[in-house]
């Protein structure tokens, strides 16, 4: 192992980012390397295949940057989404980070361990709208770090009621997002096939009293005009009337 082969790993691992099998390769690192490097202390390993540098302690972006590598589609999605662009309502004294994904995937346990984080795969778009639509890193975030624009969180934010979201505090979010906009949000339900997530966007935006939803009743009644929608939650029963 030559000094070359460490200042390049030192150089090019980003503080706090996990390293996979295929970035050490691009460096010049084999995988019998790499656990030489472990060894002589220069390298920590997390799971198969996955190192840090020996010292150093996984990053919440760091450990979103790893996923993204691994999960297609995967980004911050819904009220982490909001969140992480100024909208808030309680601040939590350990941020959960809500995940989306598009296929499932066992989520090695180190990252549990230093991330508190849900994960899901639910559909909520037809096969027309590319899966990546609305999603982009922040202008001051990780650029490997991709997350949901408002207009599409709160898609997701209105998903996550009923499993484990709150309907007021969904009401409580949504009354900071006067300044969606109209002709994005409604490319986004135009596309979305789930009854219940655009009708309580519609429910949502008309509670606060916002332009953005005087347009929506046009997406309820294309998934389901006259129809009531009601669910069990574990806070109580969410009925959604047509109109």
């Amino acid at each position: 192992m030559s000094n070359r082969t460490v200042q390049r790993l030192m150089q090019e691992s980003r503080r706090g980012h996990p390293v996979d099998s295929d970035q050490l390769r691009h460096m010049g690192i084999s995988a019998a390397l790499a656990a030489h490097m472990v060894k002589a202390g220069w390298l920590q390993r997390l799971s198969q295949g996955v190192y840090l540098l020996t010292g150093d302690t996984p990053t919440r972006d760091g450990s979103i940057a790893y996923l993204t590598r691994c999960i297609a589609g995967l980004h911050v999605g819904g009220k982490t989404a909001l969140a992480w662009q100024g909208v808030r309502h309680n601040i939590a004294f350990r941020e959960k980070v809500v995940l989306w994904g598009q296929k499932p995937y066992r989520i090695p346990s180190w990252v549990g361990q230093h991330l508190v984080y849900s994960f899901q795969t639910t559909s909520l778009f037809d096969d027309d709208l590319p899966y990546d639509k609305g999603l982009k890193p922040l202008p001051a975030g990780d650029p490997e770090v991709k997350v949901s624009v408002p207009e599409r969180a709160i898609l997701e934010l209105a998903s996550d009621i009923g499993k484990g979201q709150s309907l007021e505090e969904a009401s409580n979010l949504s009354a900071s997002l006067r300044n969606l906009r109209a002709d994005v949000l409604d490319e986004f339900l135009g596309h979305c096939h789930r009854v219940k997530v655009v009708r309580l966007v519609r429910d949502l935006g008309r509670e606060a009293g916002f332009v953005w939803a005087r347009g929506l009743q046009k997406h309820v009644e294309r998934l389901g005009a006259g129809t009531r929608w009601s669910n069990q939650t574990k806070n109580g029963r969410i009925t959604l009337k047509p109109e």
